[in-house]
């Protein structure tokens, strides 16, 4: 695209693309002109041409994806968008792009990047093919059935795949363990000194991104690249001069993740294993002259060091591990701890300890000798990224047993057979502007959800935009007619005992008249235990339920299930997309504030109070708001859409804030009584 000469005026070449006989209305079928999606794509077009900044919020079926999609094309720069989820990334990509390189008759090329474990890395893969197939040990662990049954379903994906994208596999469970160690993970990358380096799929996608219009991301990708970025290490995403960040809501959750720092259990594990993998694929040579020619060897002394320095260390993490992780809940529940220097004193030596392991792994492996013939300075890439990954868990570790940094928060996270140290950083926004506002020329943040109030304040303040545009686009859908909020009467406080049993009630009464066909939402496991057998004795609808199965699989079985009822906790809130009737009822059991007594969570309600501001109105609310906003946007998602929104906390009436989360909602019709859900349904 950036051969060609920009249109002398974008906006104007916008303002007929979108028109009523338009290309657009001439070229994409099922298209309608939106009064929304066009003013939007006008505000896009003018941030094109003169740069800046722009806040957008579009309101659910205004069909922002176009809106921004097409003067970006349009204007002859290089795109980045950003996505919130794959699922929005792949829509794009598979969907749009497609649409739109036919409609506008404009040439571009696009990419869709993803996350190095989402794509298989062929030589670990030959690596585990050669393990399994000797019946051997990866890592330590022992071969079973399952790994034979993957060998010809990935031998038979490699023939036609030209990605490398595990995606391309749909019956691969997301949870399978073996991808772990078959995938193209940062952390045993050789780089170039891979052998498979030309071919790799990392590689090739790597070149694909350099040399297209517009390169699709998603957030975890965009801030893992910009953290290499602020760690010197290099780049991930080409240069480019616009950035879209789709699900704006979404990034500062993100970049709290990969700005901060984390030592785990699984950490350890995966090094020890790599460790381990890598005296199995060097045969030893004679202690008196080296044998091996195509890289470093180990004498047999040097392969007992190593041995006996991974033994060593898994002893470490062990006591380590779990001696900070006494006393947490059980296996299948999550929990999170801050802690301090103070509190983490007990365990001081067996950090430590845990420290000089990794120094002694570090010291065993550095002196492997060249192969005959080497360079001077040659250096095998295995064992420098073996002695690489030691000393930056090493320094790691030291920086969490420390726990000194008062712009952090440190907290011990504990889940399933899984415990984390972590440090995240209190407030991102100066994070944010510095490593990825400030390196674009024109940046959209848009979503269906950025204001609160009416205002971007909140926004603005948690990501650090500074003097933006700002534009809010209501949304096309007719809530008067498509759609019916109930509040019910008599609810008990969400802290009373009695709540849970109450919320069952209540969601048997709306689901019986709904006739299933419901996200019912949890802001925590403990009511959702509580109200799923309630529901299951009550109800003749199937019943599907988070943890039970894979996200997707689950929301696939939704869909093609009549009358299901899907109980779902966080995950399910936002970035779910269920179109028709299989989706006609949304119940909320709680206003979804953030616990504070999450580390992260609390430490800014700290630093809010600190700096003399009201924690409570200027980000517990706020935060909750957007988050009911997105929980109960997954109900009407198309013009044809009807149902019930339902939220049971008596709060959203009783309390003050309470007019401050329905003045969010959308303007839909507000019943406190069951007869009328019952009408809303027997009008179909």
């Amino acid at each position: 695209m950036s051969t060609n000469p920009a249109p002398a005026s974008l906006s104007a070449l916008v303002d007929t693309i979108f028109a009523y006989h338009g290309q657009l209305a001439s070229s994409v079928p099922g298209y309608e002109r939106r009064e929304g999606q066009q003013q939007m794509a006008a505000a896009v077009a003018a941030l094109i041409e003169n740069g800046g900044t722009l806040l957008a919020e579009a309101g659910t079926g205004t069909g922002k994806t176009l809106a921004y999609l097409v003067p970006a094309i349009l204007g002859r720069q290089r795109l980045l968008i950003s996505t919130g989820t794959k699922n929005l990334q792949e829509q794009i990509f598979f969907k749009d792009v497609p649409a739109l390189r036919e409609a506008l008759g404009v040439p571009f090329t696009a990419t869709l990047m993803k996350g190095r474990a989402n794509y298989l890395c062929l030589h670990r893969w030959q690596i585990y093919r050669d393990s399994v197939e000797g019946n051997a040990t990866t890592g330590g662990r022992l071969i079973d059935s399952g790994d034979h049954v993957l060998l010809p379903v990935i031998d038979e994906w490699l023939q036609r795949t030209e990605t490398g994208d595990r995606a391309e596999l749909a019956d691969l469970p997301e949870d399978l363990p073996a991808w772990r160690e078959i995938s193209a993970e940062a952390s045993s990358c050789l780089g170039s000194e891979c052998p498979r380096h030309a071919d790799c799929f990392v590689t090739l996608m790597r070149q694909r991104a350099a040399e297209s219009d517009v390169v699709i991301v998603n957030h975890h990708l965009l801030c893992a690249d910009a953290a290499v970025r602020h760690s010197a290490y290099g780049e991930v995403i080409p240069a480019s001069p616009v950035l879209v960040i789709d699900e704006a809501h979404q990034l500062e959750d993100v970049a709290t993740q990969y700005f901060g720092v984390a030592v785990s259990n699984f950490r350890i594990d995966d090094l020890v294993r790599d460790t381990l993998r890598l005296l199995a694929g060097r045969p030893a040579a004679a202690s008196d002259g080296p044998t091996a020619a195509d890289g470093a060897h180990f004498t047999p002394a040097q392969i007992n060091r190593i041995s006996q320095a991974a033994a060593w260390l898994t002893d470490c993490a062990r006591t380590f591990f779990d001696g900070i992780g006494q006393g947490r809940t059980p296996a299948a529940s999550e929990t999170r701890a801050r802690y301090t220097s103070e509190t983490m004193a007990p365990h001081a030596e067996a950090g430590m300890d845990l420290a000089g392991a990794l120094d002694r792994l570090e010291a065993a492996v550095t002196p492997a000798a060249a192969p005959p013939e080497a360079s001077p300075d040659f250096e095998d890439e295995a064992v420098a990224a073996i002695r690489r990954r030691a000393v930056e868990i090493g320094q790691d570790l030291r920086r969490l047993m420390r726990a000194d940094d008062p712009d952090f928060v440190f907290f011990l996270e504990a889940r399933g057979r899984g415990v984390v140290l972590r440090a995240a950083p209190i407030n991102v926004a100066h994070i944010v502007r510095d490593t990825l506002l400030d390196r674009f020329r024109s940046v959209l943040l848009t979503s269906a959800t950025l204001a609160v109030d009416r205002s971007f304040e909140y926004i603005r303040r948690r990501l650090g935009v500074q003097r933006p545009q700002e534009l809010q686009v209501a949304s096309e859908f007719d809530y008067a007619t498509q759609a019916l909020l109930y509040l019910p009467r008599r609810m008990p406080p969400p802290k009373a005992p009695g709540f849970a049993s109450a919320a069952a009630r209540e969601a048997i009464e709306i689901l019986t008249r709904s006739r299933g066909r419901a996200f019912v939402l949890f802001t925590s496991y403990a009511v959702l235990r509580t109200v799923e057998p309630l529901l299951r004795m009550a109800l003749p609808y199937p019943l599907l339920v988070q943890g039970t199965a894979p996200r997707s699989r689950l929301l696939e079985e939704f869909r093609r299930t009549p009358s299901a009822v899907l109980l779902g906790t966080s995950s399910f809130w936002q970035g779910v997309d269920v179109a028709g009737d299989a989706l006609s009822c949304v119940i909320v059991d709680k206003l979804p504030f953030a616990s504070p007594g999450d580390p992260v969570t609390a430490a800014r309600i700290d630093a809010i109070r600190t700096a003399g501001g009201d924690a409570f109105a200027e980000y517990q609310v706020p935060l909750a708001i957007l988050t009911l906003q997105q929980g109960l946007g997954r109900l009407i998602r198309h013009r044809t859409d009807r149902g019930v929104l339902a939220i049971l906390d008596p709060r959203v009436r009783t309390m003050g804030y309470g007019r401050r989360f329905l003045a969010s909602l959308p303007p839909a019709p507000v019943t406190h009584e069951l007869h009328a859900i019952e009408r809303f349904f027997n009008v179909d």
